[in-house]
């Protein structure tokens, strides 16, 4: 965007919003005061409102929480290939009834057993998992069939599968990882999104507070108009140049513009509630008593816009459209995981364990069970020994295969998500059309402001004639009371009119910034399956009563 005036036209529009009264007007009557402010004076530039509302704004706070709980969610996701470390130790005593001569024991067979376990288990990135698992125990036994009291023994597996079709290219963590990593992106993207339409918000509060500002200035010097005009024929009536009905017309007129006045009075208050919940932290001590006094005077420069390059910012830029575009990428992923899913499961498995054996052995005789005629003893280090260099070694590959018959489940998830899939893209063109329409109106809007600020100029300077023109002729006679009042109330109208095609000029040039960047008007997509929504919402403009005989404008 290039400005295409000279900094006198800023001049312009300080003095616009002044609008001091006309010559007509007599200065020994003061205006109508407004009520002292009840706490203290902030003054605020406009840059200084849009720092603080990106400091303190709740909206903004709360949406930049979103990537930190998204971040977690990515974490989580990660932690499915995390090693898993398992142990166990328990202590078991069980005293048995013989119930046979086999049994080994007359009375009461007597068994202890000790036993600690330890292992590893984990999936890898490429779908393969891996459980490493050790086991040691100790049992003693008063059975005359063992050979060994106490017994003790170990053993080592390590087994390993790895997936040859199905789970192989992708799986379910591997999906699940992909999706957490895109909502990561798409809570950044709101977070900009929020960021985009509370600075828009802001600037059409500070305008709209101005505007309120003005407007007040405005209808006090309508009735500071209308209470002249009743002093004036208060005077001719006595001298007897006015019937006294004149009068009470006149009277009529300080009442309407009274009540325009204290409608003005109360559009500042709500301005300034807006603003000052965009701006400030309700926390604060004198956030309800602060008076709001924005020092910053609009902008009345014409400002040529490039609707076309705007488009091509915005199809690249805009936040909505980066959230339709995570969104179909989540869906692509789960696309994915779901074709991947439709395949026999083919499995790769390879185990393999060793184990020892020792404690007090037992050498018997002849017979059976043979008399015990002597006893050796290995300790759990030879045990161990024995599992470490793979004395007593056990090992098994093999493939596992397994496919349903019949339509399965999987089939069915990748027929809806591949309608999913394409019903986003679609989605996503439409979006894409939508955001051309918006940033092109958007430009349309300032091109079409910046007219209306010199129409309205004009019609306020022809209205300020025509009073002039009216009251003259009201002097000598020649006009009437009813005249005169309806040039005031025409001259209040065009006043009210340019100080709105100003402030729309400016709130216009503050969401074709905005609307390249983000939806101000609610705009958005979610698909299906993807699991994030985008809502955004925009500012709320300043809207006013009708009084009779005066246009109040609102904001769009």
């Amino acid at each position: 965007m290039q400005v295409a005036s000279s900094s006198a036209a800023r001049a312009a529009a300080a003095a616009l919003l002044v609008l001091a009264l006309p010559a007509t007007v007599p200065a020994q009557t003061p205006p109508a005061q407004s009520p002292a402010p009840a706490g203290p004076v902030r003054s605020l530039s406009l840059t200084d409102a849009v720092q603080l509302a990106l400091e303190q704004n709740l909206g903004v706070r709360v949406e930049r929480i979103g990537p930190q709980i998204q971040q977690e969610a990515v974490l989580l996701a990660e932690a499915a290939w995390k090693p898993t470390f398992t142990s166990n130790f328990a202590y078991n005593s069980t005293d048995t009834p013989p119930d046979s001569f086999l049994s080994g024991a007359q009375q009461t067979l007597k068994t202890d057993f000790f036993q600690g376990t330890a292992g590893v288990q984990q999936l890898l990135p490429w779908g393969a998992s891996y459980t490493f698992g050790w086991d040691g125990s100790r049992s003693t036994s008063n059975n005359i069939f063992s050979n060994f009291n106490p017994r003790l023994r170990s053993n080592l597996q390590i087994s390993f599968v790895q997936p040859l079709l199905r789970n192989f290219r992708t799986d379910s963590s591997r999906t699940q990882l992909v999706v957490s990593r895109r909502n990561r992106e798409i809570s950044d993207t709101q977070l900009r999104a929020t960021v985009v339409t509370t600075v828009r918000n802001v600037k059409n509060a500070y305008w709209d507070l101005k505007y309120a500002m003005a407007n007040l200035e405005v209808r006090r010097q309508s009735l500071e108009l209308a209470r002249q005009t009743l002093r004036d024929n208060r005077t001719r009536v006595e001298v007897g140049t006015m019937a006294p009905i004149d009068i009470v017309e006149a009277e009529a007129e300080v009442a309407r513009n009274e009540e325009a006045v204290i409608l003005a009075e109360a559009q500042i208050r709500q301005a300034e509630d807006r603003l000052r919940a965009l701006v400030f932290d309700p926390s604060a001590p004198d956030f309800w008593t602060m008076t709001l006094e924005p020092i910053d005077e609009p902008q009345i420069e014409a400002v040529v816009v490039d609707a076309d390059a705007a488009v091509r910012a915005a199809l690249d830029k805009r936040t909505d459209l980066q959230q339709a575009r995570k969104q179909l990428e989540a869906v692509d992923a789960n696309l994915h995981f779901y074709r991947d899913q439709m395949l026999p499961q083919v499995n790769l498995e390879a185990e393999y364990s060793t184990t020892g054996l020792g404690g007090t052995q037992f050498i018997r005789g002849e017979g059976f069970p043979g008399p015990i005629i002597g006893e050796t003893s290995r300790g759990f280090g030879k045990v161990l020994g024995d599992v470490y260099t793979f004395d007593y070694p056990t090992w098994t590959l093999g493939v596992r295969v397994s496919y349903p018959i019949g339509r399965s489940a999987a089939e069915a998830s990748y027929a809806r998500a591949r309608l999913q899939y394409d019903q986003g893209r679609l989605q996503i063109r439409n979006l894409e059309l939508q955001v051309a329409t918006q940033v092109r109106d958007a430009a349309r809007q300032v091109t079409t402001n910046i007219k209306r600020i010199e129409a309205t100029r004009a019609a306020r300077v022809l209205a300020e004639r025509r009073l002039e023109a009216e009251q003259k002729k009201f002097g000598v006679g020649m006009s009437t009371s009813f005249l005169v009042f309806q040039a005031q109330r025409d001259l209040a109208t065009a006043r009210v009119n340019e100080l709105r095609a100003i402030l729309d000029y400016n709130q216009s040039l503050a969401d074709f910034e905005a609307v390249q960047e983000a939806a101000i008007g609610g705009a958005g997509v979610s698909l299906a399956g993807a699991g994030t929504t985008t809502q955004t919402t925009g500012a709320s403009g300043a809207t006013g009563a009708q009084t009779t005989g005066q246009t109040q404008a609102t904001i769009r």
